[in-house]
């Protein structure tokens, strides 16, 4: 191998390792692609929707849930608290190697009780304009829920098409250092190869 080789060889290397730490810093602490495999989040969310998640919007952590498919990584730095009508990726507290994707409704403290279908916080009815109901009977457990607290580093998870979502209602409440991230904006969406949903493309979420 000749000199302009090897040069050649040790540069094309040396872009590959760069780009491969820079990956592992990106998805560690910035962000991480997440597509949208059911219709539980509709219509806020489409089935074939792929976002990107933002890793620190409320921790920053050490990369140890990288290595160990974990979210239980050492804090190093507090950024914010989730707030109710936050749209999380979590790791779903039945199942830890999934991850699930649904809306904050009920915060640490507080009681969340559902009534022929609307969700109370403390007793007062929650305005909910993001909310699909496919269904009108009204069903136990489903439309009819608690009361319950939830308790403190915890948050009670909810997806927008009510009768189409397993959720807290469900299984229970999730745990803050459970919090994969925050959808953060839609990089890509399509219902097949010929079905590009042009207009979704570049969605922000608050």
């Amino acid at each position: 191998m000749t000199n302009d080789s090897m040069k050649s060889f040790r540069d094309t290397l040396e872009a590959i390792v760069v780009a491969l730490l820079l990956a592992f810093v990106i998805r560690a602490f910035v962000v991480q692609a997440f597509k949208i495999p059911s219709g539980s989040m509709l219509e806020t969310l489409q089935i074939g929707d792929h976002l990107l998640v933002s890793k620190f919007a409320y921790d920053v952590r050490l990369p140890s849930d990288i290595w160990l498919d974990t979210t239980d990584g050492k804090v190093l730095y507090k950024t914010s608290d989730p707030e109710r009508g936050d749209i999380i990726v979590f790791k779903f507290p039945q199942d830890e190697s999934k991850d699930y994707i649904k809306r904050i409704i009920g915060l640490p403290g507080e009681t969340v009780e559902v009534r022929n279908k609307v969700v109370y916080i403390n007793g007062q009815p929650l305005d909910e304009p993001y909310v699909l109901h496919t269904d009108a009977k009204n069903l136990p457990v489903r439309d009819n829920f608690g009361p319950v607290t939830v308790p403190e580093g915890r948050y009670f998870m909810m997806g927008d098409n009510r009768e189409g979502s397993f959720d807290s209602r469900w299984w229970g409440t999730v745990k803050r250092e459970k919090i994969v991230g925050k959808a953060l904006i839609i990089y890509w969406s399509w219902g097949s190869l010929t079905d590009i949903r042009l207009d979704r493309i570049g969605t922000m979420f608050r």
